[in-house]
């Protein structure tokens, strides 16, 4: 299986996993950029998975299923157009001609539903888990947010984190400033700019380093720690409070 990005938007991806003249997309905030590399390549869609309901998430799959009526898998927690495999905590999603199977994880906070895939040590996490950042909390609560963290750093460290955003440089800009002094922060700003500057996706990532560089997964960190309270203007009590505080701080940054 290989997993090719598509450009969406102004900052999008869309992963498309494909196998043999197979084809899997997820979250096609839009049809045409799918549409055009599978007509391209000679390729076949055969499934659609969703992560949440977002528009730039799901806005092309109405056209895509035009085009093929192929099964499309979403959370079953929210109300998504063209879904007819709702998935959930547990279930399994094989994809047909790609041999690969996903575990799906519940990862709420972004939104109320919002689900993970992760098989192939690669993870389709949505707007979660970013590079060096997390989602806003849109729907959920911080508590939330930080428990589907918690269970997506649990994932072996050589996992391939494929989320669907190029936030990564305006991410490490607050991991910098959370932890100045963090020299894996600086090491990881210099390898992203030069990526960017040959015109490079930094996403994929390896999860192994999110634990050295992501504020919102070292929230145990006696720096993240001072640096959230000093944001907030109090004592934080729990890990919870923390990730709180440096959440409500990346809003406004």
């Amino acid at each position: 299986m290989t997993i090719i990005p598509l450009p969406a938007f102004r900052d999008n991806y869309i992963w498309l996993l494909r196998a043999g003249t197979c084809a899997v997309v997820v979250d096609p905030g839009e049809a045409a950029p799918v549409l055009r590399y599978l007509a391209d390549e000679g390729l076949t869609l055969a499934a659609i998975l969703i992560t949440h309901h977002h528009p730039d998430h799901v806005g092309g799959v109405a056209e895509l299923l035009a085009q093929a009526p192929v099964p499309v898998h979403g959370p079953a927690l929210e109300a998504i157009a063209g879904i007819d495999h709702p998935v959930g905590e547990g279930d399994v999603v094989c994809l047909p001609g790609l041999g690969v199977e996903l575990r799906v994880f519940d990862i709420p906070g972004h939104t109320a539903g919002h689900v993970g895939y992760y098989g192939d040590s690669a993870l389709f996490c949505g707007d979660t888990l970013f590079a060096a950042g997390c989602g806003r909390l849109f729907e959920g609560t911080p508590a939330q947010m930080f428990d589907s963290l918690q269970k997506l750093a649990a994932l072996p460290g050589d996992t391939r984190v494929y989320c669907t955003h190029e936030y990564t440089l305006s991410n490490l800009a607050f991991a910098a400033a959370v932890e100045p002094a963090n020299g894996a922060i600086s090491e990881r700003i210099a390898a992203s700019e030069a990526m960017r500057a040959a015109n490079q996706p930094t996403v994929p990532f390896p999860l192994s380093g999110e634990m050295l560089t992501n504020p919102f997964l070292r929230v145990h960190e006696p720096a993240v720690i001072y640096q959230a309270e000093t944001q907030a203007g109090r004592g934080l009590a729990s890990p919870v409070e923390v990730f709180a505080a440096l959440r409500e701080w990346k809003n406004r940054f």
